[in-house]
């Protein structure tokens, strides 16, 4: 080996050993508590910036700082992260859409407060821990790697980490102490961030944004390793590294070799983009907090007010106005977080990727750089460049098609530091770049009058998206996926649309942005940046517009007004809240307000106790009452029991399963299953636990491929199919868990099924209301908070409206009361009356033997008897063998 290759080589050992102790302590933290650490970075940033102070600025010894910082201040960090952020997130639930916005809100916290505390600009003179000889810090490595792992894998402590990661409450109860297994392993990994920075900022330039998004671009060794394996993080961090001081010594000439030099000093970014956008995604929960009630509609005053904040501006002159035009801009931009995240339910947090990209095609069409366009002028530039933008809104719409929660997350972030890498940072493509105004508006009275015309623009399309069809369709997107699909929503197509309508309002943001300050500056829209923009719209109301206007006006007047670093403290404080508001600060204080004012207790006269006396006595021949939110909820009344019923003729199928099989790794949950489901006929499925009825379900819903068989509906083979295409083919199913869509009200949940289902009728959303006893006072309420057995009859009613051929009812009895389960097996019975067919999985065996014409007995994935239910029932088929047993009708 070459002394030059054998150079290169230790130079990326150095660097690799680095990016192997960052990965460690990720895969670390997520293991003990399940968040992936966005803020890991940022902890490595600010111990990197005490261990410069404390050497440099106040002259202690190298080796004091250093126990100081790695010892007491970096675990010391981690323990405060677990006690007051994200363990009062763990008992509440642990909803990894909170955990994950309250990492990014800490990240935004440290990258604003080293700002505050340290200044922007970039310092070259970070002690130096470790001498530069990478063989120290690989044995460091690798004897931490192995110490961990024996930890993990052979301890009690150990055990008791895989137990939380598991299921916390479970782990509490068997006596693992959680709070203190969770508190090590922040330690542990803040301990391993820390260590990091330090070792690193000698090498690069130390200041609050570049070194926490290095740090983050390391993460690709954790996630490489399905954040579980140290020993591939190792050698993933390690082969990268040496893989990337080794590219240096390659040049090739025009623009082939300037593409090779981006690669080459970037291989932590290819690798991070291949491990999120390739590699099978980590994590598989939703991303951002579900809406637990209905968005509450902004008071007419808040938008008077705001337009005249808008309009105010217009008065100013000099600097005040150059910093106002900035606002519109930011806030067209922040709008795509709106229509995307909010609205949508997709974590987005690459949007400050294609605001640059806006911003960088408008400058090129403008100065006539384009490749293949002439030069245009500034205004059409500004248009064409929304146009060549949006479509790339599906570098991270793809992905979002089948990630979900943190590999959604990694994805979009990995697209956006991609995008800064290889597109803003590279001469070729900004060198000499400027960026002018459209004729007619270059002073900044003029131009801010036609930022206020684009911003009305933006806000109309946006109101377009969040309302109506697509809008519903968007919020039960957000609000439950499976159950979106279910009803009819096309998932893919939309989340593709949220994404490109996204992609575009950000480019007009980011072109609009790059004209008010007249250049284009990709600092401007780094991915760290992107971070601060997601938190601020997060935490001001992900769903409100006008909660995005404020987060423009209030990043842009803190940084023009205040030392730079106060707006993104201010941000991560309110970020890290996160969990005690989900819905954002305004909704917060307004749960406040409701619960401080005081309530007026209503009490009876003699007369009304004595007539509420004589209504419950008759309650239970009449139907019963429940008030809801001051609303009174009808329940329908309780059915006598049925007599035995004389067998019905056999009609057509119009489901039939054929051989299903299915597994889960190497476990067969359906074994060569046979079903036909026959049209004005209620077919029951019973059995114990884990005999595979949801299994047959999700086969025969779409959103299971079953390995082996075939399922037809009618004579249509549609085993192939997706969930949201059969519900248009006619198949309607609820959930044992209930899918309803908590921030639409309830005639929006029905209005849903009607508009998505197989028919559009005019008149579906009111018959279907009706026949479920749902058409008074209780349809204009928000379907969260409603008791589970209006819940029942809200997600029925929503898969009736679309006039199914077949309803697959997953125990649609759970949690409902005596009344409420009769009231529903008259519902029922009539709808098969009318020809639908029913396939119905229920534990309530009284139930099934009054309402199920037909009842199927699984056991470990078979169907092992089948016949009336009177047979299958008195004759004690749930006890039957595994050869199936057949009952004549």
């Amino acid at each position: 080996m070459s002394t030059f290759t054998y150079d290169l080589t230790l130079a990326g050992l150095s660097v690799g050993s680095a990016a192997a102790l960052s990965g460690i302590g990720l895969i670390v933290t997520y293991r003990a508590t399940g968040v992936l650490n966005f803020a890991h970075g940022a902890v490595a940033m600010v111990c990197a910036y005490v261990l410069r102070q404390c050497v440099v600025g106040w002259g202690w010894p190298l080796w004091l700082g250093a126990v100081v910082t790695l010892l007491f201040l970096a675990p010391g960090i981690g323990v405060a992260l677990e006690s007051f952020v994200f363990r009062p997130l763990a008992v509440l639930g642990g909803d990894p859409a909170q955990t994950l916005v309250a990492s990014i809100g800490v990240f935004v916290l440290l990258v604003g407060g080293a700002a505050l505390v340290w200044g922007q600009g970039a310092r070259d003179d970070a002690p130096e821990l470790v001498s530069a000889d990478p063989w120290g810090q690989l044995a460091v490595v690798l004897v931490l790697a192995a110490g961990v792992g024996a930890v993990i894998r052979w301890t009690r402590f150990g055990r008791e980490l895989r137990a939380v990661v598991d299921d916390r409450q479970l782990a509490v109860l068997g006596g693992v102490d959680a709070d203190r297994v969770a508190a090590a392993g922040w330690a542990f990994g803040s301990f391993t961030a820390g260590l990091t920075g330090v070792l690193l900022a000698p090498s690069v330039r130390l200041d609050p944004y570049g070194l926490p998004l290095l740090v983050m671009e390391v993460m690709a060794v954790a996630v490489a390793a399905r954040m579980r394996s140290l020993p591939v993080a190792v050698v993933v961090a390690l082969g990268v590294g040496v893989g990337q001081s080794q590219l240096t010594r390659l040049h090739l000439p025009g623009g082939e070799g300037q593409l090779l030099q981006a690669v080459g000093a970037n291989l932590f970014v290819v690798a991070l983009l291949v491990a999120a956008l390739v590699l099978p995604g980590v994590g598989t929960k939703d991303a951002l907090p579900r809406t637990a009630t209905a968005r509450v509609a902004t008071p007419p005053g808040a938008w008077i007010v705001a337009g005249v904040l808008f309009l105010l501006p217009l008065g100013f002159a000099g600097s005040d106005l150059h910093t106002s035009v900035q606002v519109p801009a930011l806030g067209v931009v922040l709008l795509s977080l709106v229509v995307v995240t909010g609205r949508g339910g997709q974590l987005s947090l690459g949007q400050a990727a294609y605001a640059g990209l806006g911003a960088l095609f408008t400058a090129l069409l403008a100065a006539g750089r384009f490749p293949g366009l002439p030069r245009v002028p500034e205004l059409a530039a500004l248009a064409l460049a929304v146009l060549l933008v949006a479509p790339l809104g599906l570098l991270t719409g793809w992905p979002a098609i089948g990630r979900h929660g943190l590999a959604l997350a990694l994805a979009t972030f990995a697209v956006g530091v991609g995008v800064s890498r290889f597109v803003f940072a590279q001469p070729y493509a900004t060198s000499g770049l400027s960026l002018g105004r459209p004729s007619g508006f270059d002073g900044d009275r003029a131009y801010y009058v036609l930022e206020l015309a684009l911003l009305a623009g933006a806000l109309l399309a946006v109101h377009a998206l969040r309302r109506g069809r697509t809008g519903r369709a968007l919020a039960a997107l957000r609000d439950h996926e499976q159950g979106a699909s279910a009803a009819g929503v096309q998932v893919p197509s939309l989340k593709l649309l949220a994404f490109v309508a996204g992609a575009a309002l950000a480019a007009l943001g980011g072109g609009m942005l790059g004209m008010g300050l007249r250049a284009f500056d990709p600092s401007a829209y780094d991915p760290v940046r992107g971070l601060l923009w997601f938190a601020a719209v997060v935490v001001l109301g992900a769903d409100s517009t006008l909660g995005a206007l404020a987060a423009a006006a209030l990043l842009v007047g803190l940084d023009a007004g205040a030392r730079g670093g106060v707006a993104a403290a201010l941000v991560g404080v309110l970020a890290v809240c996160v969990g005690r508001f989900p819905g954002g600060p305004y909704e917060a204080v307004r749960a406040a307000a409701e619960r401080l004012r005081p309530q007026r207790v209503a009490r009876l006269t003699e007369l009304g106790t004595g007539v509420r006396r004589r209504l419950r006595t008759a309650e239970v021949h009449t139907g019963s009452t429940a008030a809801v939110g001051g609303v009174v909820v009808h329940r329908p009344p309780i059915a006598p029991r049925p007599r035995p019923r004389a067998p019905r003729p056999l009609t057509p199928p119009v489901l039939t399963a054929h051989a299903l099989q299915a597994r889960y790794g190497g476990f067969t949950a359906l074994d060569g299953v046979d079903l036909v489901v026959r049209a004005g006929q209620v077919t029951a499925v019973v059995g114990p636990n884990g005999a595979g009825k949801s299994t047959l379900f999700h086969c025969l819903a779409g959103t299971l491929r079953p390995a082996r068989g075939q399922v037809r509906l009618g004579g249509r083979d549609i085993t192939r199919l997706t969930a949201h295409a059969r519900t248009r083919l006619g198949i309607a199913r609820t959930f044992q868990q209930l899918a309803v869509f908590p921030s639409l009200t309830v005639a929006e949940n029905v209005r849903v099924g009607a508009e998505q289902g197989r028919v559009a009728e005019p008149g579906a959303v009111e018959r279907a209301l009706r026949l479920f006893g749902l058409d008074g006072e209780v349809r204009s309420l928000p379907a969260a908070g409603l008791p589970t057995g209006t819940l029942r009859r809200v997600e029925l009613a929503r898969a009736f409206a679309g006039g199914p051929r077949i309803l697959l009812l997953d125990e649609p009895a759970a949690g409902l009361d005596t009344a409420e389960v009769a009231a529903l097996t008259q519902v029922l019975r009539a709808l098969a009356a009318e020809g639908t067919a029913l396939l119905v999985v229920e534990h309530d065996l009284d139930l099934v033997a009054d309402l199920a014409d037909v009842v199927h007995v699984m056991t470990a994935g078979r169907i092992v008897a089948s016949g009336p239910p009177d047979h299958v029932l008195e004759h004690g088929a749930l006890d039957a063998p595994e050869a199936a047993r057949e009952f004549p009708a």
